[in-house]
């Protein structure tokens, strides 16, 4: 990553959401909106929107219910991911700092990569530093099944699992390295990518906000393909989406990255080809040289 500008100007701006200040009465209603309809599926929660027939043109939207519509979405997205509680902001912040430290020269699994490091060593090194400063950290890898609506896939992520509160249990926090990305579509409408262009890079939260975030995507992606009428990919449904980061996972913990790959100095090794013989060789055998 120090050997890649670009790179690093893009994780050094990670994580750096819209200033949260006091919740303002918009965001209260949506947050509380959120909260009282987690069990609701995307269809429900947004009937006004897939309440139209977009296969019929004589029936489709007015333009300005759908600006409503994509204006909402955003409300939703930011309302939802700017709130956060404390353990969260403690977590995000050392993810950052996190990955503004880590330097790595090249993979330890030898691969090339633009940027000297592929995605699987750093979600390594990350979840090491976070292990080091007392978080309980681990790489969480899900499988899940092919079923009629979906494909079968897997996918690697990182978790924290906080249990400093005795009272409210255990809380479980998820960081997605990529998160913007998994969401983004090559046909995509300008509306959708406005929505996605609100995401961060680096996604940190816990479960139930998580949920709450792909719901809300999953469903502006249906309503993007609709307005389109283009198919949705299996793989852009809300239940694969789930399976990634809210299904059952393998928790393990990665072993650290040998000293050789880290940005420490190490010593010159001589070389034939660089080699002075003339500066080596005794003055004595110089003198029969010449």
């Amino acid at each position: 990553m120090a050997g890649n500008p670009s790179l690093r100007r893009r994780y050094n701006n990670i994580l750096e959401f819209s200033a949260v200040g006091p919740a303002s009465s918009l965001s209260d209603m949506v947050f509380g909106f959120l909260e009282d309809h987690a069990d609701e599926s995307p269809e429900s929660r947004f009937s006004s929107g897939d309440d139209c027939d977009y296969g019929d043109e004589e029936d489709s939207c007015d333009v300005e219910e759908n600006k409503a519509y994509w204006e909402e979405q955003i409300n939703l997205l930011q309302a939802t991911i700017c709130r956060t509680n404390s353990i969260e902001s403690k977590i995000r912040q050392a993810t950052k700092e996190a990955l503004k430290e880590t330097i790595i020269s090249h993979c330890a699994c030898g691969r090339s990569t633009v940027g000297g490091v592929c995605r699987n060593c750093l979600r390594r090194e990350v979840c090491n530093r976070l292990i080091n400063l007392g978080y309980d950290c681990s790489l969480c890898k899900s499988k899940w099944r092919s079923s009629s609506s979906i494909p079968a896939g897997e996918h690697t992520y990182l978790e924290v699992v906080d249990r400093s509160s005795s009272k409210r249990g255990e809380m479980r926090v998820v960081i997605e390295l990529n998160f913007r990305a998994e969401f983004e579509m090559a046909r995509a409408s300008e509306d959708y990518n406005r929505l996605i262009s609100r995401l961060p890079e680096v996604f940190v939260g816990k479960t139930e906000r998580l949920g709450n975030v792909i719901k809300i995507l999953c469903s502006a992606a249906k309503k993007c393909m609709k307005e389109k009428n283009m198919h949705l990919g299996p793989w852009r449904k809300y239940k694969y989406m789930q399976a990634k980061w809210l299904g059952k996972c393998e928790r393990s913990t990665p072993a650290p990255l040998p000293v050789s790959y880290s940005d420490r100095p190490t010593k010159p090794r001589a070389s034939m080809l660089t080699f002075d013989l003339l500066e080596a060789m005794p003055m004595s055998a110089l003198v029969q040289v010449v």
